[in-house]
């Protein structure tokens, strides 16, 4: 159509015209077509109404359907409702038998269980195995976690009352039964106190404590149910413990103090040290006042009074009395005794403490190192006292941690050990003061061992503070020395010789060599060394200031050969500078002396040739000097035969014998002088020998006696003597 109207576009007119004219006669065309086939639209019209007619019956037989389907809609309907019903009575049947499963298994507790906790036998192995099994139960089945309305429940109220009240009864019945066995405890170590009373021994506390850890789970379970009874509990086994471990500790202590001092048992009474001037046996009897019992005072130990005659261990502070008698004259086995003795009582209160302090951590419960919800009371005083009172209905009260009341318990249990040490090395002290360097080793070895153990624990506490009081007795013991060496008196009439405070430095040097071999507290030995021995220089040198009878050069040389010679022997290392110091006085003021002492032997021969040197120092010639005429030949040989042999051999022994007298026989320095004497002889004559060789040359001019002569002379004089 559009090839044959190419013409369509450019006119649409012509276009459009024609089209209208072919739609024309296409619809007459249908007009007639239709008028053609009416008979065929009436068949149709017919069919259409008969089709009509059977539409009209099947909505007909619809509807009967629809009501009869509507019927069996509200019917299933019915029977779905229904269903859904049961569903849901089946689901909540199910879960209210698994909310009564829940409660019978969780909040049920078992008839055997019951019967434990109300009357099992807490004495026997078996019965405490049922009721720590039942108690735990009982705790299992409070603590249970009940769900949402659980607890409105009239049941479960009944059942958490019934449990509150079996724990409370059984809270009770264990609380009885603890107390009633530690009172037992106390009985029954009691008991065996008079087995120890005489042996250096404290009671074995381990049958009680395996005993009592068979509680500790059931001490646990009161722990978490009833803080209260547990609070009351921990309080009463430190009131029963406290006043046991005190009868223990003071008797053990009480045994010490006889073997320290040799007194019986039935003669000493040991309370106070009283101010009397006697021996320490004497003092010692009186020492327990009329109670016969350790007061356990430091404070009562008064300064002992020193006697100069008696028994020798009765000198209790005099090892280091200048005037009376040397420590070196005490036996050295007391102090090994002491030694023994002092090192017995450390080893036997250390397992002590550190069995009670296991004991209390797993009886209690202590033994974790974590904050807790509280504790029994509130820090005890410093002297020991009693802990505070408990709170209303046994609420604990805050502590930093369980370790901390482990130690509160340990001080209130073993209250009376540090003033009982603190007695002890008082009494040591007394009896000799040399103790204390046993002491400082023995107790700063115990300290350090604490310490690596655990540095806040109560043995490593108690045993620093007693090791503060024996250091400052060390100290003082180190005081008294310098202060007796300052009050020395030497006597006028006789020769000083070595010293008492240089003979005492010697001792206590050799006692502390051995004593501090290996100590952990060696700067403290090599401080009081540098303090003793310029104490010992400057004393030394104010004696010899002072001395009459003994010239000063010689107790010099006497003495600070002495220290020289010990220091050299125990080789102490701190002291290096203080013995070469003490070598160069001792070598100066022997020279010192011999010169003093030899003086002149050959006086005029010696102011002769004084004369010659002064010529020569004027300026004339050595070898002129013979022309002099003060000096010639003539007036040599008039010089030199004023001194014969035998004139020289004379005045040689009265020199020895001189010595002799200034000498003292400890320190043997007489052949020592006397040979240093010989050789300064010698140097003078060879020095007048060189003088008569320079200055008269030629001359033939000999002196009468001969080196050879000299030494002759000496050893003859030594051997005479």
């Amino acid at each position: 159509m559009m090839e044959g109207c190419e013409y369509a576009i450019s006119n649409a007119e012509a276009f459009a015209e024609k089209l209208s004219r072919e739609l024309q006669v296409l619809d007459g065309a249908n007009i007639q077509s239709i008028m053609a086939s009416e008979k065929q639209v009436n068949i149709l019209m017919k069919l259409l109404d008969e089709a009509l007619k059977e539409v009209d019956q099947i909505e007909l037989k619809l509807s009967s359907y629809e009501e009869m389907l509507q019927s069996v809609k509200e019917q299933m309907d019915q029977i779905s409702e229904s269903n859904h019903l049961i569903h849901l009575s089946n689901t909540n049947n199910v879960k209210l038998l698994s909310e009564i499963e829940f409660l019978v298994n969780h909040m049920d507790l078992a008839k055997g269980h019951i019967k434990a906790l109300q009357e099992g036998d807490l004495a026997s192995s078996r019965g405490i195995e049922a009721c720590t099994n039942a108690a735990d139960a009982l705790l299992q089945c409070m603590n249970v976690a009940l769900r949402p309305g659980h607890d409105m429940l009239l049941a479960v109220k009944q059942q958490q009352q019934r449990f509150s009240d079996l724990r409370e009864l059984f809270a009770r019945r264990l609380a009885s039964h603890l107390n009633n066995v530690f009172v037992q405890q106390g009985h029954d170590q009691s008991s065996t106190l008079a087995q120890h009373s005489v042996e250096l021994t404290l009671p074995n506390h381990h049958p009680f404590h395996r005993d009592l850890l068979r509680y500790a789970k059931l001490m646990e379970w009161l722990k978490s149910t009833d803080y209260g009874k547990y609070e009351g509990l921990t309080k009463n086994y430190m009131d029963y413990l406290s006043r046991l471990y005190e009868r223990e500790i003071k008797d053990f202590f009480e045994v010490a103090k006889i073997k320290m001092t040799g007194t019986t048992k039935e003669s000493k009474k040991f309370a106070t040290l009283p101010r009397k001037e006697s021996a320490v046996k004497q003092e010692t009897e009186s020492l327990h006042g009329s109670s016969g019992k350790l007061t356990g005072s430091t404070s009562s130990l008064n300064k002992l009074s020193v006697q100069s005659s008696g028994n020798r261990r009765s000198q209790s502070s005099s090892l280091l009395d200048m005037g009376n008698m040397s420590a070196s004259d005490l036996d050295v086995a007391d102090r090994t005794k002491f030694d023994k003795i002092f090192e017995q009582v450390l080893s036997e209160l250390e397992p002590l403490c550190l069995a009670e302090q296991d004991f209390i951590s797993k009886f209690f419960k202590l033994q974790q190192h974590q904050s807790m919800p509280g504790t029994m009371a509130e820090a005890e005083d410093l002297d020991g006292g009693t802990l505070s009172r408990q709170h209303n209905c046994g609420t604990p009260l805050p502590v930093s941690s369980e370790k901390d009341m482990i130690r509160q318990m340990m001080i209130k249990i073993f209250r009376c050990i540090e003033p009982e040490l603190n007695n002890l090395i008082a009494l040591g002290d007394k009896i000799d003061s040399f103790n204390s360097l046993y002491m400082l080793v023995k107790m700063s070895h115990h300290v350090w061992t604490a310490q690596n153990v655990d540095p806040a624990s109560f043995l490593s506490t108690t045993l620093g503070n007693v090791l503060v009081t024996v250091k400052r007795n060390f100290d003082k013991c180190i005081s008294n020395q310098i202060r007796q060496m300052e009050e020395v008196k030497i006597s006028k009439k006789s020769k000083v010789g070595i010293l008492p405070f240089v003979a005492e430095f010697e001792e206590f040097a050799g006692l502390a060599e051995s004593i501090f071999k290996n100590a952990e507290r060696r700067g403290d030995l090599d401080k009081a060394y540098t303090k003793l021995i310029r104490g010992v220089f400057v004393n030394v040198e104010k004696v010899a200031n002072e001395s009459q009878k003994t010239p000063r050069d010689v107790v010099m040389m006497e003495n600070f050969h002495h220290i020289f010679a010990t220091l050299s022997r125990l080789k102490i290392s701190c002291l290096e500078a203080e013995k070469k110091e003490a070598k160069q006085k001792y070598t100066d003021h022997l020279q010192s002396y011999v010169i003093y002492s030899l003086g002149q032997p050959l006086e005029k021969l010696n102011h002769f040739f004084e004369g010659v040197e002064a010529r020569v120092a004027q300026g004339i010639r050595e070898e002129e000097v013979s022309y002099q005429l003060a000096f010639n030949k003539q007036e040599l040989r008039k010089v030199i035969k004023e001194y014969p042999g035998k004139e020289v051999k004379k005045g040689l022994d009265n020199l020895y014998k001189k010595v002799d007298k200034h000498l003292c026989e400890e320190e043997n320095l007489l052949q020592v002088v006397w040979h240093s004497m010989q050789d300064e002889f010698i140097r003078q004559y060879k020095h007048f020998e060189g003088l008569i060789a320079r200055c008269y040359p030629g001359s033939g001019v000999t002196m009468e006696f001969t080196i050879q002569d000299i030494l002759d002379y000496c050893s003859s004089i030594a051997q005479s003597h």
